[in-house]
């Protein structure tokens, strides 16, 4: 209340009085605001903007190079194989690469996994180690569920089984494949052991292709050992339709002509 001077007392709280609870408002959750204080800034602002999703966009675009994808409950999950295949030992933090300690894992998730009914991968690689390549052409090749593989830049080397583990396999029209023989970087030894490893290696990954893909042995061994066609090794490329002609790759197409497949090979299963 207020006295003759001006000042303005208030009531006095016994002892006795319970003291009243401090209203708590619930948190806004993130990107948004709390409730009204959208709408009272904008009758008092017109012309000032509201933080809220719009930041969450800009990020995204400052980060990633792009707004937020739409996120689509799908069936099929799609992999992709880049860069270098990195195997037992660590490359260098330049090289963009696909490790197979990350891959296996996830493969094996996929394979558990009650809402996947289909694999997609997306290869562009330049090769790497031949037993780690080797492993995830494996794992993919025993999957129960359909798999189909898109050769976009290029599946050189060891990325050949890759591409052919799956139960369809297409390649885009300007996608290279580079075969050869297994190479050995670092330390040789010159004795006749060193031969036989490395003939024993070689033959593991000629089954394997042979074994799923409509090549013959003697053509894929003809391609592997051409000489006159790479500056600094033996081998051939392959490019686009002449892998379809030769029965490594089943078929030339992109990403609409895998889904179509894939989706089909699910209704099948």
């Amino acid at each position: 209340m207020n006295n003759r001077y001006g000042f303005t007392f208030g009531t006095i709280r016994k002892d006795s009085d319970p003291v009243p609870e401090p209203e708590v408002l619930p948190e806004p959750k993130r990107g948004e605001e709390p409730d009204g204080q959208n709408e009272r800034e904008r009758e008092q602002n017109p012309g000032k903007k509201v933080v809220g999703r719009t930041k969450e966009i800009l990020e995204s675009v400052k980060e990633m190079g792009s707004t937020p994808l739409p996120e689509v409950k799908s069936n099929i999950h799609c992999m992709t194989i880049v860069g270098q295949i990195e195997g037992h030992l660590v490359l260098p933090p330049q090289n963009k690469t696909t490790k197979y300690e990350h891959m296996i894992p996830q493969l094996v998730a996929l394979e558990q996994s009650q809402e996947v009914k289909g694999i997609l991968i997306l290869l562009n690689t330049v090769g790497g180690d031949v037993e780690a390549g080797l492993a995830i052409a494996e794992i993919i090749a025993s999957m129960s569920k359909p798999a189909v593989s898109v050769v976009l830049g290029g599946g050189h080397s060891i990325g050949v089984p890759v591409a052919v583990s799956c139960t369809y396999s297409f390649i885009v029209p300007t996608a290279s494949m580079t075969i050869h023989p297994i190479r050995l970087a670092g330390l040789v030894i010159g004795v006749p052991q060193t031969y036989e490893y490395l003939d024993k290696m070689q033959d593991r990954v000629v089954r394997f292709v042979v074994g799923h893909s409509d090549i013959t042995e003697k053509k894929f061994r003809e391609l592997m050992f051409r000489t006159g066609e790479l500056a600094r090794d033996i081998g051939t490329v392959l490019i686009g339709k002449e892998a379809v002609e030769l029965g490594l790759i089943n078929a030339v197409g992109g990403l609409g002509e895998a889904m179509k497949k894939l989706n089909d090979l699910i209704k099948e299963q």
